[in-house]
């Protein structure tokens, strides 16, 4: 486990450090400090639903399924986050309300957490560190303008192959079922797209 810590530790600091290169020495301990790790199993939530997050979480191994259940009570699924990303409903995370979303592990995952408190004291303490919390919002948010302008702008083909060549490293990682969810299609329709595909 502590070599697990120690590599988590390293890869962590070393994105934050790209995100965030004005980050001071002092400012990097002082994040390094706050870290603790959540180790899950598969079918585990790292956030529920209605509930308040007490962490913002780096993901260092593994996959986690991010959805809602609608009115009709189906699975809607809205993001896979996997390594080197951050697991969070960010504006509920920053205003302390109750997540709309479930973050449910995939596969067995660690993912090392910040605690809103020690982000906040942070914000306090050291001048940067508001603009690192600035930049994990924006790299949040643009992962749902581009999840929206696809249901906007693009086919559910287009949906699909766009997915293949930005995350190839996930489609054998993730069923079809949640694959089509994501989408906003059909399970049977993602298998005539794939097959159509497949005779190209």
């Amino acid at each position: 486990i502590i070599t697990h810590m120690k590599s988590a530790i390293d890869i962590f600091m070393q994105s934050v450090k790209t995100l965030c290169p004005k980050l001071t020495d002092s400012e990097l301990r002082y994040l390094e400090s706050g870290l603790t790790m959540t180790t899950l199993q598969a079918k585990q939530f790292y956030i529920q639903a209605n509930t308040i997050q007490r962490d913002i979480g780096f993901l260092y191994q593994g996959l986690i399924r991010c959805y809602y259940i609608d009115a009709n009570g189906k699975e809607i699924t809205i993001r896979f986050i996997n390594e080197n990303q951050y697991a969070t409903h960010y504006p509920a995370f920053v205003n302390r309300t109750p997540s709309k979303y479930y973050f449910q592990c995939l596969e067995p995952t660690k993912v090392l957490n910040l605690s809103h408190e020690h982000i906040y004291t942070g914000y306090e303490l050291h001048p940067n560190f508001e603009r690192y919390g600035r930049l994990i919002a924006e790299t949040v948010l643009w992962y749902q303008e581009k999840r929206i302008d696809s249901f906007l702008f693009q086919s559910a083909e287009e949906r699909y192959l766009n997915f293949i060549e930005e995350h190839p490293e996930l489609i054998h990682r993730i069923s079809l079922t949640h694959l089509s969810s994501y989408l906003g299609i059909e399970r049977q329709s993602l298998t005539r797209i794939r097959k159509k595909l497949s005779r190209r």
